[in-house]
């Protein structure tokens, strides 16, 4: 059997990730990605949503998972719309425009799992592409 090599940051504690606002109420929290090494494979975090608030329509290169961890949010994805409540999770195939809504009267918070590393955002409305949580995708997907 070959030994698989050991992967830095096994262990990611709240120091450890620095969330960014993506303004209007959002707030993304990175927790592995393409920066704790070379061979992961997701790309995962969390976003908290502020009431009334949500993303603007995009789509990723790859699948994501979404997982409802407080609140009551409007999942819009393709042509479907529908509510999730905490503890409801859905997935988005990918290429699909999709986005979130916090439909509730208190902070809604979702789980995210994206099925790579090398992942991509296309916001709807510019066919503008970013590598996903860069610098340029963070400015490109402001709340509504």
């Amino acid at each position: 059997m070959t030994p698989q090599p050991k992967a830095p940051n096994l262990l990611i504690t709240p120091e450890d990730v620095v969330p960014f606002d993506r303004g209007n109420g959002v707030v993304t929290i990175p927790y592995v990605g393409r920066w704790n090494c070379e061979t992961n494979r997701v790309t995962t975090g969390q976003t908290r949503f502020a009431p009334g608030t949500g993303l603007p329509l995009h789509s990723h290169n790859v699948e994501e998972s979404v997982l409802v961890l407080e609140g009551e949010a409007l999942a819009e994805i393709g042509d479907e719309s529908f509510d999730l409540v905490a503890g409801q999770a859905t997935w988005v195939p990918a290429g699909i425009p999709h986005r979130f809504h916090n439909r509730g009267e208190g902070t809604m918070r979702i789980y995210w799992v994206y099925g790579g590393r090398d992942v991509t955002r296309t916001i709807t409305a510019t066919g503008e592409t970013f590598e996903h949580l860069s610098e340029s995708d963070r400015g490109g997907l402001r709340a509504t």
